[in-house]
């Protein structure tokens, strides 16, 4: 299994995996997760990592149907600029390959944000470490695990 999925076996957080075909040719992930698993795509969650202006990077995790607004973020994370973090240098920090970054169980500990839409969710679908498999889990779990706050991120 994935290091996300350890994570959450042992912190004994309730989960869910579900796994689809993924399609190399189908380069938006998380939209091709929702369909393939038929979802909405605002339960459905993407894991984005951003450098802030004081060189920290930063996790944000939002709905597959919004973009991340950065200046948002750089407010939640109290800095003034947020620029998307380069697919090589998020691969670095967190151990999993662009479409397959799961928010859980990565390399370094990261300032992480999770879009405010989550909060009143029962659940949310998140990557589970690989392309094809998704983790369902309450929000909740999830920012409690990775020390997250709710912010709105997301751009619709």
């Amino acid at each position: 299994m994935t290091p996300a999925v350890k994570v959450l076996e042992r912190a004994g957080v309730a989960f869910a995996l579900a796994s689809y075909a993924h399609d190399p040719r189908r380069p938006a992930y998380g939209e091709e997760a929702a369909e393939a698993l038929g979802l909405s795509p605002w339960e459905v969650f993407k894991t984005l990592l951003a450098r802030l202006d004081d060189g920290r990077l930063a996790m944000a995790i939002v709905p597959v149907a919004s973009s991340l607004d950065l200046k948002a973020l750089a407010r939640a994370a109290g800095a003034r600029k947020a620029v998307m973090a380069e697919p090589a240098e998020a691969e670095r920090a967190t151990g999993y390959v662009v479409g397959g970054i799961s928010p859980l169980g990565q390399k370094k500990r990261l300032a992480a944000f999770i879009d405010a839409s989550a909060d009143p969710l029962a659940a949310i679908h998140v990557s589970g470490g690989r392309r094809g498999l998704e983790i369902r889990l309450a929000p909740q779990d999830l920012a409690r695990l990775l020390d997250a706050r709710f912010a709105p991120l997301a751009r619709r």
